[in-house]
């Protein structure tokens, strides 16, 4: 009976390029709108006005919102990471036939989002002081810091447990109801920035704090949202009951076989960036404010791509279980195609429009230079980019968490970091330093061709 329904799911039956663009589309527009309520976020407190003692404080506000952007993001890796493990593992389970293990795994999985959020407490109530003076000792930026980061840490139940459910519901293939919560929440986010920001609507004004509250109230709606759509709509591939949210050591150790390389691989994210923005400071603060511009701007390309590498992964992992190859090569071909779609579309539009885009920002002219110049020569690299992050999606899809945690060393680790670090010597730095991100995906991207082919001969070819 669980194998008659688990062949039901569309996963396995639709044909590949349809199933493909039916949940990837809902996931890039999720994740398209995910990266526009940061850019949000970005453009309201940079236009915070000065006062007598502090003039350019959006400039200020902005540069914290950068130095606390990697706590964040790794917030977000060790949830989108474990998600990784769950989705992977769980579709493959799906695919398999076996309700009792996916039950397991979803329980467990609950119940890790909840380990997650007892960690980012922690360091919420005790660590975000020195985190941030390990990077500056600007005392208006350090103050904004605190606020901000604080209020986005020790409430972060909602981001962690809300990332939690996304993955669940993304692992059953409901990847327009996990879309629904996400857009639900960014725009939550969105329509309360100004109004906490610069209190409206009998508000008081509560400059940085308010962008981080209504952060933190649109995770929360996302959350909400995903764990009635879960405990709704689930029930019908595997049961939701909460004993299954008891820890199993056998599950979580196989959630993070794949898992743990996966965080690891979101949090060089969190890495990179940190370590650019101690790099980026010998060069100027300015520096560091556009390097966060920019990669506002530049998630919103590369979280579209993640979007569609999102509905590859549960689609090659469920066809992955069911051993059919022609669907496994379809899922990696067209999510490929797709995939490379976008970084190209986006790369087109953001050469053609890099000064209307660094615009946006109410910044001082020195930083809408450095940004418009960041915009020009990474985007160059975009097409590199696109492709690993599709491989980095197959290689997780087909168990191999380890491909996936090397072609993301060698992008954002091994070589844009010392690359970064020798151009600061130039004395054409404030160009040359944009130029190791590019270089970085080039490096990775041949890495990432002889990884597939690797495994392709182990893997695929076992396959009917």
């Amino acid at each position: 009976m669980d194998n008659e329904k688990m062949e039901m799911n569309k996963m396995g039956v639709q044909p590949v390029p349809r199933l493909l663009l039916t949940m990837g589309l809902p996931m890039v527009l999720s994740m398209a709108l995910q990266a526009l309520y940061n850019i949000v976020d970005s453009y309201f407190v940079s236009c915070m006005q000065g006062t007598a003692e502090i003039a350019n404080m959006g400039d200020y506000a902005v540069n914290a919102l950068t130095l606390a952007f990697p706590v964040q993001m790794l917030m977000v890796a060790v949830g989108v990471g474990t998600g990784v493990g769950v989705n992977a593992v769980l579709s493959k389970s799906l695919g398999e036939g076996n309700r009792g293990k996916g039950s397991r795994i979803a329980g467990n999985s609950v119940f890790l989002g909840l380990c997650t959020y007892a960690v980012f407490l922690l360091f919420g109530l005790c660590g975000v002081g020195l985190y941030l003076k390990s990077q500056t000792a600007d005392p208006v930026v350090l103050e904004m810091g605190r606020t901000y980061l604080g209020i986005c840490t020790v409430f972060s139940f909602g981001v962690t447990m809300y990332m939690t459910y996304e993955k669940l519901l993304q692992a059953t293939g409901r990847t327009t109801l996990s879309t629904l919560a996400q857009v639900a929440g960014a725009l939550t986010n969105i329509v309360l920035d100004p109004v906490m920001i610069f209190g409206y609507f009998g508000l008081p004004a509560m400059g940085i704090a308010g962008a981080a509250w209504a952060t933190v109230i649109g995770q929360f709606v996302s959350f909400a949202l995903d764990a009635v759509f879960h405990y709704r709509f689930n029930r019908r591939d595997l049961s939701t009951a909460f004993r299954y949210m008891r820890p199993d050591r056998g599950i979580i150790r196989e959630i993070y076989q794949v898992g743990v390389p996966a965080v690891i691989m979101q949090a060089l994210m969190s890495i990179m960036t940190y370590g650019v923005n101690i790099i980026f400071g010998a060069v100027s603060s300015a520096a560091v404010t556009a390097y966060g511009v920019y990669y506002k701007i530049q998630q919103f390309v590369f979280f579209a791509a993640f979007g569609m590498n999102n509905a590859m992964i549960p689609v090659i992992a469920f066809n992955y279980g069911r051993m059919d190859r022609r669907r496994v090569r379809q899922g990696i071909r067209y999510g490929m195609g797709y995939t490379l779609a976008i970084m190209l579309l986006g790369a087109v539009l953001l050469q053609v429009c890099a000064r209307q885009v660094a615009g946006v920002f109410a910044l001082s002219d020195e930083i809408q230079s450095l940004c418009v110049c960041a915009i020009r020569i990474i985007t160059l690299g975009y097409l590199f980019v696109g492709a690993n992050i599709a491989y980095q999606g197959i290689f997780q899809a087909l168990g191999d968490g380890i491909s996936s945690l090397i072609l993301s060393l060698l992008r954002l680790i091994v070589v844009a970091l010392p690359l970064a670090w020798a151009f600061t010597k130039s004395a054409r730095a404030e160009t040359l330093i944009w130029t190791a991100f590019p270089v970085a995906e080039a490096c990775a991207f041949l890495a990432a061709l002889f990884l597939m082919r690797r495994l392709s001969e182990k893997t695929l070819a076992v396959m009917r």
